[in-house]
């Protein structure tokens, strides 16, 4: 045991389809000592690494004007046992900094070739969006986190399914429309889906197509600078059994909160499953100050709405996360002085308690030990 262990030290952290695949990069690191594994291994293959899961991009193929979908060969180690709904994180190096996010899988899992593709939507205040869409070049090798997150469906999936997505949250549904179509088990669902203008629609084919040939898929499209956008209010006249339907939601704040709270009025809270793809900045905010990282020594003057971990990353420090969404807990660490405060709830945290820096900003000042 003690031995499995020595073997295992130099990989702890790093994410492996198998426990034994971590002893072989362990031995491999302390084989080459006091060069890095990676160092070979690169030389071989660059999405080979002994430290990190690696991938490759293969294509970038636009879906509308300010959207693509982003095919990647993935690297040793990274596993295709995801589920549908799952979100992966990316690193690309952009300027001698890597620069990290996190997108839904729009893949089905189980790949032969060992590919994913994850469909990304430029955000104007998105620097890393942007360059996946206009600017990342087929053969760039880029690092990978593992695939996670609970908006997936269960197995056997409801017989009657309501989605609810708008803009960018068609992605992670997508995923699952491909999968239920593709394993034969697509049951009645619903698909409410908002988009300004039917240039704007991602995968505005695909839907369109599914929805002339699968019985049981309806999609009422719903283009809102025309329409306007869809009123719960008058929910019982587009889907007059949406109470009798589980529910998965995802897009925008506003739009999610809204469907919280009707959810929530009817009690049906438990029927509805919801994925955030951003925090409300709007709400209760810190008041800003003085973020301190005693560890390496920088500090930096935010405002109220810019997380610490997004500061942390402006200043170089690297922060442990995640979803970058307050969901998978990956991100929290103790609070060593100050005052922080959470940007969802407005609820203060204070010395000593463990705080997520992805949805908490400064309240006067507050610093981390990292």
């Amino acid at each position: 045991m003690d031995l499995l262990k020595w073997s295992r030290r130099p990989a702890e952290g790093v994410a492996a389809t198998t426990p034994q695949a971590n002893v072989l990069r362990g031995l491999l690191a302390r084989a080459t000592t006091p060069l890095l594994p990676d160092d070979y291994l690169h030389l071989l293959n660059p999405l080979w690494s002994a430290r990190e899961l690696r991938g490759r991009i293969v294509s970038v193929h636009k879906e509308t004007t300010d959207s693509a979908t982003v095919e990647i060969e993935t690297g040793w180690g990274f596993s295709h046992d995801y589920r549908p709904g799952q979100y992966v994180g990316i690193g690309v190096q952009i300027g001698g900094r890597w620069h990290w996010r996190s997108y839904s899988l729009t893949s089905i899992g189980a790949s032969r070739h060992k590919r994913i593709t994850v469909t990304v939507k430029a955000n104007p205040d998105g620097f890393l969006s942007t360059h996946l869409v206009d600017g990342l070049e087929p053969g760039t090798v880029i690092r990978l986190a593992p695939p996670r997150g609970d908006f997936v469906l269960p197995s056997p999936p409801p017989p009657r399914l309501l989605f609810i997505t708008a803009g960018s949250g068609i992605t992670p549904v997508m995923s699952m429309l491909r999968s239920l179509r593709h394993r034969g088990t697509l049951p009645d669902v619903v698909h409410v889906h908002s988009a300004p203008t039917r240039d704007d629609v991602i995968f505005a084919d695909e839907l369109a197509e599914l929805s002339q040939t699968a019985d049981s898929y309806t999609l009422h499209l719903q283009l809102t600078r025309e329409m306007g956008k869809v009123e719960l209010a008058g929910l019982d006249d587009l889907v007059p059994d949406w109470r009798e339907r589980s529910t998965w939601a995802c897009g925008p704040v506003r739009m999610l909160d809204d469907v919280e709270h009707a959810w929530t009025a009817a009690g049906l809270a438990d029927e509805l499953h919801i994925e955030r793809f951003a925090i409300d900045r709007g709400g209760d905010r810190g008041e800003g100050g003085t973020l301190t990282f005693s560890r390496s020594g920088r500090s930096t003057e935010i405002d109220g709405a810019t997380t610490i971990l997004e500061a942390g990353e402006a200043l170089g420090v690297a922060l442990p996360f995640g979803c970058r969404m307050g969901i998978c807990q990956s991100c929290v660490v103790p609070l060593e002085s100050g005052h922080s405060r959470d940007l969802r709830s407005g609820e203060e945290h204070r010395e000593g308690e463990r705080i997520q820096t992805c949805v908490s900003t400064v309240s006067g000042e507050c610093t981390i030990d990292l």
